[in-house]
């Protein structure tokens, strides 16, 4: 039995203001040539298929084609999670063909995806305390407000289901598609905050019983220390979204289950354009050490003691793609954040505090006598003088 294990796909976000659905349908490309070229069994997608609960029609319809088009080869087994909306991502899953199976629902999660070789896989919908521990409390009322309580409780539920199912010796093998933080795991800037209650992560111990859980949630690839038996895996993001995942490798997870237990591979995923940082005075960059990333996604800090004059036109001309441009000179005394404004703050206080702030230097006589002449002309065109 052969499966891949994928997750937050964040279909409609946006890298500092740069559209990224082109890389993330060069992404589902590659993970249909995927699931075509290992023959696997399933494709199952562990939440945040969309970037947020209403997502663009463009992220709508790229899903649409990516889904038609796995069905054609293998099995899809989907989940939500919290970037996304149960109900929206969930709707017309009843007139869905039987090869996409989306699992959005609480009422659904003990009930088996059933593939070849007596393998199941349950598909947990991203699980909110707040809208699901009345609904998974039962008879003894809502369960405690946190991720692990309302998490323990569907695995309640899978187990009984497993246990129901392995009757006269029958061997099953069980996979489990969770959006979480499970304790382990390594977060990187682009994650969404789940924390409800104070109370954020999950045991890895809930999952004990199951042979492979597939994570999603956190963005960079990672296998996290589980009960003996078990096998926890996030696959990651398939593209890098934030300047922390710079050096992450990007992944699908390759999973085979059969009588020895669970092997992983980590397929490498296609990189549309690197994401690097560039640090250093603006001329050196701007020469022969910039020559290598003409065309990747730069977040670049310029390190000289004064601001260039026309930083960003100039970096932009040498990087097309350069999509954070800072200035932080070397050695430069931190500047203390500036006090509210209001209407009895001295504009030139103000002033001198930008100044500050983009050049790490406060004015000097000559700059705040500058400061003050354009301050009273602008007294003196608003006056009509």
């Amino acid at each position: 039995m052969r499966l891949l294990h994928t997750s937050d796909w964040h279909l409609g976000r946006s890298l500092h203001g740069v559209d990224l659905l082109g890389h993330q349908a060069a992404y589902t490309d590659h993970l249909i040539e995927l699931a075509v070229a290992e023959r696997v069994d399933a494709v199952v997608v562990a939440g945040d298929v969309y970037d947020r609960a209403i997502p663009p029609v463009e992220a709508v319809t790229l899903l649409s084609q990516t889904l038609a088009r796995l069905a054609e080869h293998t099995t899809v087994v989907l989940t939500c999670g919290n970037h996304d909306s149960a109900t929206r991502l969930g709707f017309g899953s009843a007139l869905m063909r039987e090869r996409i199976r989306l699992r959005t629902r609480v009422a659904e999660l003990a009930t088996p995806v059933e593939l070849p070789d007596d393998v199941l896989v349950y598909g947990l919908p991203y699980l909110d305390p707040d809208f699901t521990r009345a609904e998974l409390g039962g008879e003894d009322g809502p369960l405690a407000r946190s991720h692990e309580a309302v998490v323990a409780a569907a695995l309640g539920r899978v187990r009984a289901d497993l246990a129901a199912r392995s009757t006269g010796g029958r061997r099953l093998r069980s996979v489990v598609a969770a959006h979480a933080f499970v304790v382990g795991g390594a977060a990187s800037e682009s994650e969404r905050d789940i924390r409800v209650g104070g109370v954020d992560q999950v045991a890895a111990g809930v999952f004990a019983g199951i042979d492979y859980v597939a994570l999603g949630h956190l963005h960079s690839p990672q296998q996290i220390s589980g009960p003996h038996g078990t096998v926890l895996r996030y696959s990651g993001s398939p593209l890098a979204y934030s300047f922390s995942e710079r050096t992450v490798p990007k992944s699908t997870v390759l999973v085979e289950l059969d009588g020895a237990g669970v092997r992983t591979t980590l397929v490498p995923a296609p990189v549309p354009r690197r994401l690097c940082e560039l640090t250093g005075p603006l001329d050196e960059l701007l020469g022969a050490r910039g020559e290598p990333h003409l065309d990747d996604w730069l977040k670049v800090t310029v390190t000289d003691a004064a601001r260039p004059p026309d930083l960003y036109r100039r970096v932009r001309a040498r990087f097309p793609h350069a999509l954070v441009v800072q200035h932080e000179p070397i050695g430069a005394t931190a500047v203390a954040r500036a006090a509210a404004v209001n209407d009895a703050t001295d504009p030139l206080l103000v002033a001198a505090d930008f100044v500050a702030h983009v050049t790490g230097a406060r004015p000097d006589a000559v700059e705040t006598a500058v400061l003050a002449r354009a301050y009273e002309d602008v007294l003196a065109a608003s006056a009509g003088v």
